[in-house]
């Protein structure tokens, strides 16, 4: 029997089918695309830059509190690292690392379930969601609409994670509060295609538990490594590196394509927005930092355009390609055409 393929309907796969012209050209190009497509997805361009009406910050009546504490433990888990550091826990960091950033949210949450770029058989759609889960960066409704929600609003006030209101803001701080975007919505209804997948529903019900087995998988096989295979490690130094330190990475590599990649950098299109590409954001994000050509073709697989913006997620794809886990790979326009 043929592997079942994503059936999203046709909507969700023109989002943000208007596309700004690179900077070299004198005027912004844009592709009409249905209201539907709009209010479902976000398909066109980004909102001019506004002022803020209000300058937000951190505010203790509208912080989400499992969330606040949930970032802070990672973090405090952080200092311990060097007082639990031991090689194989390294190498699980890494390992564990490799899944939940580039595979699981850059790839997969990303670039497959908010913009489209490309398909999957369902079965591997859900197993790349199960590892962006992982990063323990929300749900993943919840995080394609949010991100969708940002492209729709860029750098507007009503974008979730705004630069407007500086970089600890853009950074990590609307994360930390409830509806960051200043209206009382639910992200979840700018991912409405990804809410009627049965597969996607379930994943996105218990998310919290891929991270609760990576605890697991990281306890019992320090404990293994150290009692039975003789090695020199811990349950304690696999959970430090394997869970603390690996998320904690993966957070601020995502978090800086939010922050420093609408802050410092070169463009090659004129979006209307502030986004750049960061060469460094993209070497610690698998290629999310060439964040300007991504605004500027959202949909394209590809996110870098000239020869030295290296990007291997796209050739993560391009493989998935070949050996026929990935099909309707979006290819990007030409820079200058």
């Amino acid at each position: 029997m043929p592997a079942q393929t994503d059936t999203a309907p046709d909507v969700a796969a023109q989002a943000c089918a208007q596309t700004p012209t690179p900077a070299t050209s004198a005027a912004v190009a844009s592709t009409p695309v249905s209201q539907a497509a709009d209010d479902q997805v976000m398909g066109h361009q980004a909102q001019p830059v506004s002022k803020p009406a209000e300058r937000r910050g951190l505010r203790l009546h509208k912080l989400d509190w499992p969330v606040v504490i949930g970032i802070a433990l990672l973090h405090l888990g952080c200092i311990a690292a060097p007082f639990y550091f031991s090689w194989s826990g390294l190498a699980v960091s890494f390992f564990f690392a490799f899944l939940s950033g580039p595979l699981g949210v850059t790839l997969c949450f990303h670039r497959m379930l908010t913009h489209r770029s490309f398909t999957t058989p369902a079965w591997f759609r859900y197993l790349l969601t199960f590892l962006g889960c992982t990063a323990t960066q929300g749900a993943p409704i919840q995080w394609v609409g949010t991100h969708r929600l940002h492209h729709k609003h860029s750098d507007s006030d009503m974008d979730p994670h705004t630069p407007n209101h500086g970089f600890t803001w853009s950074h990590v701080f609307w994360c930390m509060h409830k509806h960051p975007g200043g209206m009382p919505w639910s992200a979840a209804s700018a991912a409405q295609d990804l809410a009627r997948d049965p597969g996607l529903r379930l994943l996105n019900k218990y998310h919290i538990l891929p991270q609760i087995t990576v605890m697991a998988f990281c306890f019992a096989g320090g404990w293994i490594s150290q009692y039975v295979l003789g090695w020199n490690t811990s349950a304690l130094s696999w959970l430090v590196w394997g869970v603390a330190v690996r998320t904690v990475c993966v957070y601020h590599g995502t978090w800086f394509v939010n922050s420093a990649s609408h802050t410092w950098g070169y463009k090659n299109y004129e979006t209307g927005d502030r986004s750049t590409n960061l060469w460094w954001v993209a070497l610690l994000s698998f290629g999310e930092g060439w964040h300007n050509n991504h605004h500027g073709d959202q949909r394209a697989a590809a996110h870098g355009r000239r020869w030295f913006e290296f990007d291997p997620t796209y050739w993560t794809i391009r493989l998935l390609e070949k050996v026929g886990l990935a099909r309707d790979v979006v290819r990007h326009k030409p820079l200058h055409g």
